[in-house]
């Protein structure tokens, strides 16, 4: 999981290629502007944007989509050092695309060395495996895809149950609604969740998604077929601060505790206790980011009596003490 932004955001990079899916790349591209917007709004700038969103292109040559439109292109790939790298889904043979743009798996390579975060939409996570930076690591993409990718990429671990993956900075998703859940978790990465949580109401007001503070990261763990699992998950999001057994959520849903297991880690991709402290920990990152709690108090609130425990269990989720995730938090946006 993400740990809050250490550094405030100042440029996200689209790319654009030929056969590009103009609407996979214009709905990052407003995802993030309006989050700028509203970025900036918040840091006091008015209505300028608190960063910039570009569509960048390998080279200086015209750019045509999918649907034969010619693209505007903003930037090159090598003018800009971006904290966050969109790679939106493409159709066409992917051979050729690479022929094309031979320089864009070495951008990759070079740009998540400086840090960077890359997100890709179905197709556009050939990108990403191209560049190596998925070997061993775990990504999805779109279901059509499956063969051709674990041919072209055996020693990728491609997870055919999940729509969204996070691998070292490297997010997948599996289609344009997983995708607008990984863009809204990644606004929540860098702007905080007010600001992901505007996004999501002007974005997505036809689509029924839970964008509560703590939960926005579990969206694309929902997007299955098994209604009793996802019923479990509604549950655990009103009840996660109780102390129950996971036993008793099967018996009442009609399982017994093996087949639960089982079936919630084919739905979701976790574990129940994993995903249950996942639950706490965002809820507690919410806690420690807009309020003034003592950690005893946050700890007690998300669920556990021990703060020394919950204290260990949040760093291994964030990598940070919840009073460093507090001061850094404060000092990204005072």
């Amino acid at each position: 999981m993400l740990t809050t932004s250490p550094t405030p955001l100042r440029q996200v990079a689209i790319l654009a290629t030929d056969g590009v899916i103009a609407s996979t790349l214009m709905q990052a591209k407003d995802f993030f502007h309006m989050a700028s917007l509203r970025d900036g709004r918040q840091r006091g700038l008015g209505l300028t944007p608190g960063f910039r969103t570009s569509i960048v292109a390998a080279d200086d040559q015209p750019v045509t989509s999918f649907s034969q439109d010619r693209l505007a292109i903003e930037a090159t790939i090598d003018a800009l050092h971006p904290q966050l790298i969109v790679l939106p889904a493409f159709w066409g043979d992917f051979d050729q695309l690479l022929e094309r743009y031979p320089g864009v798996p070495a951008w990759l390579r070079r740009e998540h060395a400086r840090g960077a975060l890359i997100s890709a939409e179905a197709s556009g996570v050939f990108w990403i495996a191209a560049a190596g930076l998925l070997d061993d690591r775990e990504a999805t993409t779109y279901w059509r895809l499956f063969d051709e990718f674990s041919r072209r990429f055996p020693q990728v671990l491609l997870n055919r149950d999940k729509h969204i993956t996070d691998a070292d900075r490297i997010f997948c998703a599996a289609g344009v609604t997983s995708a607008c859940d990984l863009h809204i978790h990644l606004i929540e990465h860098f702007c905080g969740s007010q600001v992901a949580q505007a996004v999501a109401r002007d974005t997505l007001y036809e689509v029924q998604r839970s964008y509560t503070p703590g939960m926005i990261g579990f969206g694309g763990q929902k997007l299955h077929q098994d209604v009793a699992i996802l019923q479990i998950q509604h549950w655990l999001e009103e009840h996660f601060s109780e102390k129950f057994r996971f036993e008793d959520v099967a018996s009442q849903h009609g399982m017994s505790i093996r087949n639960f297991m089982r079936r919630f880690q084919s739905a979701t991709g976790d574990k129940p206790l994993h995903y249950l402290q996942r639950l706490r920990i965002e809820t507690a990152k919410n806690l420690l980011s807009t309020t003034r709690r003592s950690i005893k108090t946050i700890s007690y609130d998300i669920g556990y009596d021990d703060a020394s425990f919950f204290a260990r269990l949040f760093r291994q989720h964030t990598g940070l003490s919840p009073n460093q995730f507090r001061r850094q938090f404060q000092q990204n946006t005072g």
